[in-house]
């Protein structure tokens, strides 16, 4: 059971990121691209529809996760306090600088309110990748210093922002260090150009124009940046390089994620839009994906040699929680497809002025 939990939970995580992901790089593009009025309206209206809805899968991802894995949930919660409240906060201003840019029709209200929605998408971006570097680089878990574990729950750690050595091979790394700083500048390229598509998917016009030109000089950034994150990956002690030669079929997800990121630069400028789209959603899928498989079974590795890792056996509930939890996970799942459906359907096709949503 702890497999399918496993399962279940890296699935919601994939679509919060591609979801909620063309959100963030919305914002990103309102931030740097979109000049005129009408430009930061058409990205609005992209997005508008479903930039609330998305945010489900992220709620839903907490809920599931302190519900199969409390002690993952309650270890990685305590330990990354004070980052989560800052990406608290960043949602906050966003979903405010969505929500009361038009509240009043003047440039001072105006200007303020969407500087707070694009740069809080990007924030948020670098933050969520700067996360992830966090686990795929491990943390101190029991606080070891001098070989001496300094919390008694040995599952307890606490992260600085960054340390002084700037490393992530440090004995106490910080959340920023970087390798860290690395994958979270692929997670804004990538997400940036995921954004792009989907404006690009959702709307036409000159502006469509401007962001297909916009996607070659991103994307060949992008390149660079997932080159480096590669070989400090496999540097990284929490890389399991036994996996991938006892199950060589996992080598797809790495083979796929390389296609993807192909296909967002060959399809820039198809006329079957939803094809960038595409391949921008499983270049996100497929890298977290690689990234996921080649830690299994741990979930947060110990860069310490005092303190085991935390896997998916050593945090999970009892086997009668999880069995009975599927049951609700199912249900709750059904109702979540039925409303995106919906959405979808609703607001299918090129959003035009018409379908003007804040």
């Amino acid at each position: 059971m702890e497999l399918v939990w496993y399962v279940i939970l890296g699935f919601m995580l994939v679509m919060y990121i591609i979801l909620d992901g063309f959100d963030f790089g919305a914002g990103i593009i309102h931030l740097f691209f979109a000049k005129t009025p009408e430009e930061k309206k058409q990205i609005m209206r992209a997005i508008g529809p479903f930039w609330d809805g998305n945010e489900v899968w992220l709620i839903a991802f907490g809920g599931v996760l302190f519900a199969a894995f409390p002690t993952l949930y309650a270890s990685a919660f305590s330990g990354f306090y004070l980052p989560l409240i800052m990406i608290l906060w960043f949602f906050i201003f966003r979903a405010l600088g969505i929500e009361f840019t038009h509240l009043i029709n003047h440039e001072l209200w105006i200007k303020p309110w969407q500087k707070s929605f694009g740069i809080s998408s990007l924030l948020l971006a670098l933050f969520f990748g700067v996360a992830f570097g966090n686990i795929i680089r491990g943390v101190n878990l029991g606080g070891v210093e001098n070989g001496i574990a300094q919390f008694t729950n040995s599952y307890a750690f606490f992260t600085p922002l960054w340390d002084g050595s700037f490393s992530p091979f440090a004995e106490r790394p910080g959340v920023i260090d970087w390798f860290t700083i690395t994958i979270g500048l692929v997670a804004v390229l990538t997400l940036t150009i995921h954004g792009a598509y989907w404006i690009i998917l959702k709307t036409e016009g000159e502006f469509v124009k401007k962001l297909q030109s916009k996607i070659l000089p991103l994307w060949i950034v992008l390149c660079v940046f997932v080159l480096i994150s590669l070989v400090a990956f496999v540097a990284m002690k929490s890389f399991n390089k036994e996996l991938f030669s006892q199950h060589p079929s996992i080598y797809l997800l790495p083979i796929v994620a390389f296609l993807s990121l192909l296909g967002m630069l060959v399809f820039r400028k198809s006329n079957k839009n939803w094809l960038g789209f595409a391949s921008s959603s499983l270049f996100i899928a497929s890298g977290i994906g690689s990234a996921v498989a080649s830690l299994f079974p741990v979930v947060i590795p110990s860069t310490n040699s005092i303190v085991e890792s935390l896997t998916i056996y050593n945090t999970a509930s009892e086997t009668y929680a999880l069995e009975v939890g599927i049951i609700w996970w199912v249900i709750a799942f059904i109702l979540v497809i039925i409303y995106f459906t919906f959405v979808h359907r609703v607001y299918k096709g090129k959003l035009t002025k018409e379908h003007d949503h804040h």
